[in-house]
């Protein structure tokens, strides 16, 4: 038996795409609008492939429009900005996705960089980057933002906790820093460079393990009561011969310690696409009414 209390991430995350679905329902009926999601693949990379199937049928589950299109490996950079400018002019797309990772040969920076910002439902434009760094409104990064709301399930209020972000990715690190600075925790990150990692962990009051390291984070990191999110997700041999799916935290050892802890899978990673489903509606409703606030 485990101590900490599991965080149904799957749960919370059926929650907020039930939420959505009613918001769109509403937004349809008293405005006449759709929100549509636009989302971009380039090759054949199978988990690619399965991420936009899921993206795909989730936002058309919410009542939202979905508009998938598929490039070859070997389609030329220019092809994929020319259609996130298709995207970005069209009156019935409010959010634009380019899975990641792109093919070697595609900058992505410069595809990131082509989105429109108000389309930007993954949170990686360098505008948005900046307008949450200012606190100000912005489309945050759908996994950070995930991670927000899952520690809030435990504890409404962070005020005043000692957060540690172990991981200093764009995608997941930084940003979920920011959104915890902007809660008011006291915000460490942590990375493969912090001298006696273990020790800056056991002073959080919330751990964020976003390293891609299998069940890097110990029991004996962990200071008792804390809440632990785990972003990690990888796939390890079992004793059996076959495979498992585990975390950047080493889960049995962790959940005898800490107060509440996501499992993997079903932590984090429904959450992602729930939140964008969220910021695909909140860029709908910022179209029509720029001053709209959004969730950050």
């Amino acid at each position: 038996m485990t101590g900490a209390t599991i965080i149904d991430g799957t749960a919370i995350a059926a929650a907020l795409r039930r939420e959505v679905a009613a918001e769109v329902a509403v937004l349809q009926r008293e405005r006449g609008l759709t929100p549509g999601l636009a989302v971009v693949l380039v090759g054949e990379d199978p988990a690619s492939q399965v991420y936009v199937r899921t993206k795909a049928k989730a936002t058309r589950e919410a009542g939202m429009l979905s508009f998938e299109r598929k490039l070859p490996v070997n389609a030329p950079e220019a092809a994929l900005l020319a259609l996130i400018g298709e995207f970005g002019r069209r009156p019935d797309v409010h959010g634009i996705l380019v899975q990641l990772p792109l093919p070697a040969h595609i900058d992505a920076r410069k595809v990131i960089e082509a989105i429109d910002p108000a389309k930007d439902v993954d949170g990686f434009h360098p505008l948005n980057v900046g307008r949450l760094a200012g606190g100000a409104k912005a489309l945050a990064p759908c996994t950070p933002t995930g991670c927000l709301i899952l520690a809030k399930s435990v504890e409404p209020r962070l005020a005043g906790l000692e957060a540690v972000v172990i991981g200093r990715s764009n995608i997941v690190g930084k940003p979920v820093a920011q959104l915890l600075l902007n809660e008011h925790c006291t915000v460490t990150i942590a990375h493969s460079r912090t001298s006696d990692l273990p020790a800056v962990v056991r002073r959080a009051d919330l751990v964020v393990a976003a390293v891609g390291r299998p069940e890097m984070v110990r029991g004996s990191w962990i200071k008792p009561g804390a809440i632990v999110i785990d972003v990690g997700i990888q796939r390890v041999a079992a004793p059996d011969g076959k495979t498992r799916l585990v975390g950047d935290v080493a889960f049995a050892e962790v959940a005898q310690v800490a107060r509440a802890i996501t499992p993997v899978p079903g932590g984090v990673g429904p959450m992602t696409v729930a939140c964008l489903l969220r910021n695909t509606l909140d860029a709908a409703r910022m179209g029509l009414d720029p001053t709209a606030p959004s969730r950050t």
